[in-house]
């Protein structure tokens, strides 16, 4: 701010800049002694010297030789002061720091012998210092990292590192391990004596965390065994050793649970979950030392058995867990029983790959599924054949609809009191651009799996009722020819089942009362309660239900009553050997469904001798080779056609 009236007031600092630097008083004196004693060596000189030149020159060396001593030795001996002050200042720095360091400090002579520790080192190690100080620091180092730890640090004591950080144990003095981070470098200190100064720090906590991840990344948490990674990175060391070591074998077993699903939604998952840790204990005290058990899925788990003699031990190891899991597990108070399905793969197919022999123990345990569970099979080369094959068409399935591969044959059903044409049967087929045509006994179970049967069924369904509806336009008649459709288990069980028949119904135009739709005995004893619903609801739609294969399953007869079935279809098995035991099956299962207001049609009729014996049992109808093989709209036309003939009348007679 400018003062009233005046100029403005320049800056306090602006002042300080312009004045001249005080110069200090020592050297002030300094001066002014030189001076005098210049002066007083001239005088003399005056008085003692001549000529004039030679008085000259003595006056300008002694003043210069005055003025040095005055200036320069004042000044070297500040310095020195000043170096030795800034010395002993960073010593007791050092010192501060070195003591009440958060990490673990030590100056270590290069024998070994420790020369200095702070309180965070012995706070690490669990020793006071005196301790310390009276050993060597190798002592404290695990004994299996100690050769390790030494031969680092004679590299840096040649000279061939500056310094090296590492990761070593040492022993706590209650026993325990610590580990720990250290630095390890060279430095002069103390009278310029050679040390080894030490930075440790406490990793404990961080190993430990470590090795608890790294446990987990390879353990399942439920079970405690290892998991499906860790069992692949022992495949691969014992295939590795198998390669080396000529005659070595191994075998690999895979097992599922049967029927864990119904533990699970009958029980709950705690009750499931506890049930796969006892199975995991039950399979650990079945194997020997050495061997691995894994668990790989949720219900699966895989055993390494290695340095077996032959495969007659890996069969032996799979009939010991057979029995171990026969005795009853106690689940929360409950007894619980279950059973395992297990494929083997001996190591004489000479595997390069840990996936590869899973794979194919896991193709032999599905087949032991197939053929009943409960049981144990052996690896074999058609097995993957059979794999391969499986896999091949379940992709040319997803395309055979769209390419129009599949067609329907119709097998004519007979009544067997006069050999009338009463209706068919359609069966699909599958004519494949490749390999020909395949079998339904081949297809059917791969689409079942794989869910193309939900397609393939419905289709199955629209073209059969509009070709029933034709034919019964076409060739009119008091007793109209009806259609018969097989519904899969997973048709069945599909919720909108209703609705899509009622649409194709409603499509084609078909009479409901000529449908007539089969489900196997299995599907409607799986699970009562809905099949129930759902056949009752069929039944009011008005189409007529049949219950196929029957007396091949497990049909209760206090429930079949209930069932609004219409018609038994006696299984082929029963009909094709009518010996006098299947004889008897045939009439007890005539008479049930006499007894239950149902009709019964035997399929697989083939011989004169076989049909004669089943009409003389009053069976109402057949189908089978014996009156025609499955054919084509146009041979069944023909057959509709000669139903209507004179001759066909002829033939009754």
């Amino acid at each position: 701010m400018s003062r009233a009236g005046g100029k403005p007031e320049k800056s306090r600092s602006t002042s300080r800049v312009n004045q001249p630097a005080a110069v200090p008083l020592s050297s002030v004196a300094r001066l002014i002694f030189a001076s005098l004693v210049s002066a007083l060596l001239a005088v003399a000189a005056a008085n003692l010297i001549s000529p004039t030149w030679l008085y000259a020159t003595v006056v300008v060396i002694v003043s210069q030789a005055v003025l040095y001593f005055s200036f320069h030795l004042p000044a070297k001996a500040t310095a020195a002061e000043t170096n030795i002050t800034s010395l002993r200042n960073s010593t007791e720095l050092f010192s501060v720091a070195f003591d009440y360091a958060a990490i673990g400090m030590a100056l270590v002579y290069p024998s070994g012998r420790w020369h200095r520790v702070n309180r965070s080192l012995c706070e690490i190690l669990g020793y006071p210092e005196q301790d310390l100080l009276a050993g060597d620091f190798k002592e404290f180092i695990h004994p299996d990292d100690r050769l390790t730890a030494m031969a680092k640090l004679d590299q840096l004591l040649k000279g061939n590192v500056p310094t090296y950080q590492t990761e070593t144990r040492c022993i706590h003095k209650d026993g325990h391990v610590v580990w720990v981070l250290w630095n390890v470098s060279q430095a002069i200190v103390e009278n310029t004596e050679s040390h080894l100064i030490f930075q440790i720090q406490n990793i404990t906590d961080r190993k430990e965390a470590e090795d608890r991840l790294l446990h987990d990344a390879f353990h399942d948490a439920l079970t405690g065994l290892p998991n499906r990674a860790l069992m692949i990175d022992h495949l691969k060391l014992t295939i590795a050793r198998a390669k080396r070591k000529s005659g070595l074998m191994f075998a690999v077993l895979f097992l599922d649970l049967d029927r864990f699903k119904l533990v699970n939604d009958s029980l709950g998952h705690i009750i499931g979950d506890q049930l796969l840790v006892g199975i995991a204990r039950r399979l650990e005290a079945c194997l020997r030392p050495g061997d691995t058990v894994a668990r790989v899925g949720g219900d699966e788990f895989t055993i390494l058995l290695e340095d077996i003699t032959d495969e007659k031990e890996a069969i032996s190891v799979a009939e010991r867990i057979h029995q171990e899991l026969k005795k009853p597990f106690i689940l929360s108070g409950r007894e619980v029983f279950t059973t395992v399905s297990i494929g083997i793969a001996p190591s004489t197919l000479a595997y390069e790959e840990p996936d590869e022999i899973l794979r194919d123990a896991d193709t032999a345990m599905y087949r032991s599924k197939s053929l009943g569970k409960a049981r144990h099979e052996m690896f074999d080369e058609e097995m993957h054949d059979h794999a391969i094959n499986q896999l091949q068409m379940e992709t040319d399935l997803r395309l055979a609809q769209q390419r129009q591969e599949f067609y329907i044959d119709y097998q004519p059903i007979v009544a067997l009191d006069d050999f009338r044409l009463c209706g068919f049967e359609a069966l699909v087929r599958w004519q494949h651009p490749e390999r020909g045509l395949i079998s339904p006994l081949d297809f059917i179970p791969v689409a079942e799996e794989g869910g193309q049967i939900l397609q393939i069924g419905q289709w199955v369904l629209r073209e059969a009722c509009q070709q029933i509806a034709h034919w019964q336009v076409k060739f009119p008649a008091d007793k109209p020819l009806y259609m018969t459709v097989n519904l899969s288990a997973k048709q069945f069980a599909q919720p909108d089942l209703i609705d899509q028949v009622r649409d194709i119904l409603t499509e084609t135009g078909l009479d409901p009362n000529y449908l007539k739709l089969e489900i196997t005995e299995s599907v409607v004893m799986d699970d009562f309660e809905s099949a129930a619903a759902m056949l009752f609801q069929l039944r009011a739609l008005g189409v007529r239900l049949s219950i196929d294969d029957f007396g091949t399953g497990y049909s209760s007869l206090t429930y079949l009553h209930r069932f609004p079935i219409d018609t038994l279809k006696i299984d082929r098995s029963f009909v094709t050997r009518m010996d006098k035991e299947n004889v008897e099956i045939v009439r007890t299962i005539l008479m049930l469904a006499e007894n239950l207001g149902m009709d019964a049609v035997a399929e697989g009729v083939e011989t004169q001798e076989q049909m004669t014996l089943l009409r003389n049992l009053s069976c109402q109808s057949g189908q089978g080779f014996f009156f025609s093989k499955p054919m084509s709209v146009a041979g069944a036309e023909e057959i509709i056609a000669e139903t209507y003939s004179p001759r066909q009348s002829a033939l009754v007679a």
